[in-house]
């Protein structure tokens, strides 16, 4: 089953962070904070202005973006975890530092 979001709305799947035991303490997974950086799956066609216009969304696919803590609505599709959210609630996109690709010389 595929899920297209409509208008403004983004589909994600959360990027759970990598486990790392401090102090040879285990934390249960019932007290961990739900991590708030995901990839994007899909995203809708835009947001359509009072006029009829669609502004495109500055997310598509692929994209690592950040999201408040208690932002989107949680679903499942075929036993996997995602989060819909609308595009005002993207905080931000990830993007991979230029000066690191080119070998630390700008």
């Amino acid at each position: 089953m595929t899920v297209r979001p409509l208008h403004d709305r983004i589909l994600l799947k959360r990027i759970e962070e990598k486990e790392s035991v401090k102090g040879g303490i285990i934390i249960p997974d019932t007290a961990k904070e739900k991590p708030q950086e995901g990839e994007v799956i899909a995203v809708g066609h835009g947001k359509k202005t009072e006029d009829g216009k669609v502004i495109p969304l500055d997310v598509k696919a692929g994209d690592r973006i950040l999201f408040g803590k208690y932002s989107g609505t949680e679903i499942r599709i075929s036993d996997e975890d995602y989060l819909i959210l609308r595009e005002e609630e993207v905080l931000g996109v990830i993007e991979a530092a230029k000066h690191a690709a080119s070998g630390g010389k700008k």
